[in-house]
């Protein structure tokens, strides 16, 4: 039997290419990063702060046109922005700006060493962000991690998780999942959606090694042939825990990438007490990416427009940022 790192095979979110994007975010028209400079040091100087001005700025900026502001107003005040930002605010609307100030990839490596370092591990959004990201994410987020920390991600990861939780991760960070192929062989995708079932709900006790080793995207169709179930419910019965949680990240999003982190925020503001933590963490991390789509699909999906479930689940400045992420309604 194949090892782990060889045998997740094609289970991939968009191997090879580049994804698409659909950002809300675009880079500003006639952007004068000293101008914008300005703004953010009067924003900064004002009595209490002038936070909706930072927020208009921010958040209609590329992280690209953020750092050209960043330069600009070091030279002018002789201060780091980064600190002023962290200085003046404070709380939930602090967390995002700051965020907001790391690229894409420097902001998922951040999360990733968040959710592993200290006592304790947040599996939440360690899975979130290995199992949905493409290899060339990962590849990216893999050296980011070691410039901005000085550590090997694949040690952290093997070091913080155990059993065929971490064996799944470590294939993950590892990206050796193979590039597809332009040939379909029917006959194997046959073959492995039978051999899937056969290892696990036909038999007692699930072949996790070899559910990795064929857990093939182009089977699933093919795998109602043979179970009565679906891919998601005979992981959902054959394996629990982080494992499960892993396998259902990874499944979702390789049939809807934008559907899954859809669901994640329409839960996260939904549940008592909005989870802040992840509502910030898919808005600040997807913004640039594909938030459009993500908007879209939680429009068709759940009734109601995203940017109308922030205005009734948030409020405050915290409220005003996410919204000003989102862009208007379409």
């Amino acid at each position: 039997m194949a090892m782990v790192s060889e045998i997740l095979g094609q289970l991939s979110l968009n191997i090879g290419a580049r994804e698409p994007t659909f950002p809300t975010v675009v880079p500003a028209k006639d952007f004068d990063p000293d101008k914008d400079a300005a703004r953010i040091e009067t924003a900064i100087k004002t009595k209490g702060v002038d936070e909706q001005t930072i927020i208009d700025v921010l958040t209609k900026r590329t992280y690209s046109q953020r750092t050209e502001i960043a330069f600009a107003y070091e030279k002018r005040a002789k201060k780091d922005m980064v600190s002023a930002l962290k200085g003046a605010l404070s709380g939930s609307l602090e967390t995002v700006i700051l965020g907001l100030m790391k690229s894409t990839t420097q902001y998922d490596a951040s999360l990733i060493r968040g959710s592993i370092k200290g006592a304790g591990t947040d599996e939440e959004t360690l899975i979130e962000v290995l199992c949905s990201r493409s290899n060339n994410e990962l590849v990216e987020i893999k050296k980011v991690y070691m410039e901005l920390f000085k550590k090997d991600l694949e040690k952290d990861v093997a070091g913080d998780t155990s059993g065929n939780f971490a064996k799944l991760l470590l294939a993950l960070v590892q990206t050796k999942r193979a590039e597809p192929s332009s040939i379909v062989d029917y006959e194997k995708i046959d073959e492995d959606a039978r051999a899937l079932y056969e290892a696990g709900v036909k038999i007692k006790g699930t072949d996790v090694l070899l559910w990795f080793d064929i857990m093939v995207c182009d089977v699933f169709e093919r795998y109602k042939n043979y179970s009565p179930y679906d891919m998601q419910e005979s992981i959902v019965k054959e394996v629990k825990g982080d494992l499960q949680k892993s396998f259902l990240v990874l499944v979702k999003c390789f049939e809807n990438k934008q559907l899954y982190f859809a669901s994640k925020l329409n839960e996260a503001m939904k549940s008592k007490g909005a989870k802040e933590k992840s509502v910030t963490r898919i808005i600040v991390s997807r913004c640039e990416v594909d938030l459009k789509k993500i908007c879209s699909e939680y429009k068709t999906n759940f009734g109601e427009s995203l940017q109308k479930t922030i205005l009734e689940h948030t409020k405050g400045d915290y409220q005003k940022v996410l919204l000003g992420l989102c862009g208007p309604e379409e």
